[in-house]
């Protein structure tokens, strides 16, 4: 499996995560708390996991700065909605701390895409500005 095919299985079972925490934070949680917890990480999770995917897109029409944005964007959702999932499920406080760095990680994904934009070439052949 190469790179490129990861990023996609990986992009998508993200998003499937998401939408499962969602659903549980959504009907299986009385905790209001806990139920703001889990629906901001499976918001956040969700949005990354998507930018992850158009990532791709973004490589595949020759922006290749663009594969550096997937793992940064998977590792932001480890910190930033892991450790709200860790919170909601009673983790100390203290693990709120890695929250802001997994955000921080949101910021230089997008950033990355921001810069793989300049490398953008049209799918065509024609390779001319819309």
């Amino acid at each position: 499996m190469n790179r490129f095919s990861a990023y996609a299985i990986i992009g998508a079972l993200s998003g499937c995560v998401s939408v499962l925490v969602g659903a549980f934070a959504t009907h299986g949680v009385s905790d209001p708390r806990v139920r703001d917890l889990l629906e901001i990480g499976a918001r956040y999770q969700f949005m990354h996991s998507m930018a992850s995917i158009a990532s791709l897109t973004f490589w595949n029409w020759g922006a290749a700065r663009a594969r550096f944005a997937p793992p940064v964007f998977f590792v932001g959702m480890i910190l930033f909605c892991g450790s709200l999932y860790a919170l909601a499920l009673g983790a100390p406080r203290i693990v709120g701390a890695i929250t802001p760095i997994g955000g921080v990680l949101f910021l230089a994904g997008w950033l990355t895409l921001a810069w793989a934009g300049l490398q953008l070439k049209r799918p065509d052949t024609k390779g001319s500005a819309p």
